[in-house]
């Protein structure tokens, strides 16, 4: 359906959001309300999406994320079908509060950990959920010691911007290989947190000056929004996209800027294992909504 639409053949990656639920509820999450919303995939429906993203689009990455996917009681299940029955690269988005057990029992399927951080400490901790700082670097280490590969994520606000810097050195230190961050949107529970909001964009000129001036062996992956002249590019209408989301629904999104704004054209039919050409009134296409660019300090 996606190709009779809109020409694409190849999608490479598959962002799955396995279900609303949390054991955060982080000021900026773009999920807001919906943390509170029972959506979920069940494992044989998560599986299928899976499946039909490898055999109609040559998706060969799965990246699983929530809510908090840990808390998804087949995460196991549908970890191995992706990388041991279908030979998939499989990432993990996690908060990493408290996900030990789970995290040995799978690690063997996992090519990339990404945790979430927010800062140092207490900003972090302010941001997310208290403790939770100090969680995640334990996940970090085991992590380490399990021979899973680790990333992170970081979405820049007044608060945690001006301990970008550290926060990258430190997750180096710790064997961390890869930060990417990404600009705060006005969606989800960031509308009730306005004062996180960066209204002086030449805070991000600042920001990417101390990046380069500091010597880092950690790779930075940067939202290209995060300039004082942003560089947005069209949805991709093309023979291949890079990435296409799920949420718990089955609605499927392409662009990072519609994500959490029912911005949706295609949309995943659980109980009939098929994706439905289902515009919503903001439809992505049709607006023409861009999607983000990503780049390297």
């Amino acid at each position: 359906m996606i190709t009779e639409r809109t020409g694409i053949h190849r999608i490479r990656r598959l962002y799955l959001q396995l279900l609303y639920r949390c054991n955060f509820e982080c000021l900026h999450c773009f999920h807001g309300e919906r943390l509170r919303h029972s959506a979920a995939f069940t494992a044989a429906q998560a599986c299928n999406l899976i499946g039909r993203m490898q055999r109609d689009y040559a998706t060969a990455e799965v990246v699983l994320l929530g809510g908090e996917p840990f808390v998804y009681k087949d995460l196991p299940r549908v970890a191995r079908y992706a990388k041991h029955t279908l030979g998939l690269k499989v990432e993990i988005c996690t908060n990493g509060y408290r996900i030990g057990r789970q995290l040995r029992e799978i690690a063997p399927c996992i090519d990339l950990l990404r945790i979430s951080l927010e800062g140092i400490g207490a900003t972090n901790d302010r941001i997310r959920n208290a403790g939770s700082y100090d969680a995640a670097l334990e996940s970090i280490t085991l992590a380490n010691t399990l021979g899973v590969p680790t990333g992170a994520t970081l979405t820049v606000n007044r608060y945690n911007i001006d301990e970008v810097v550290h926060l990258a050195e430190t997750l180096q230190s710790l064997g961390v290989t890869q930060l990417k961050l990404h600009q705060l949107r006005a969606v989800g529970n960031a509308t009730k947190h306005t004062d996180m909001m960066i209204t002086d964009s030449a805070a991000y000129t600042r920001l990417r000056r101390q990046l380069g001036e500091t010597q880092l062996d950690i790779e930075v992956i940067l939202d290209d929004d995060l300039n004082e002249e942003p560089a947005c590019a069209p949805v991709a209408i093309n023979d291949t996209i890079d990435r296409i989301e799920s949420d718990p629904r089955g609605a499927l999104t392409m662009s990072c800027k519609a994500v959490g704004k029912d911005s949706h054209a295609f949309w995943y039919d659980k109980a009939f294992d098929r994706i439905e050409y289902r515009p919503s009134p903001s439809d992505e296409i049709a607006l023409g909504i861009p999607d983000v660019v990503y780049g390297h300090v």
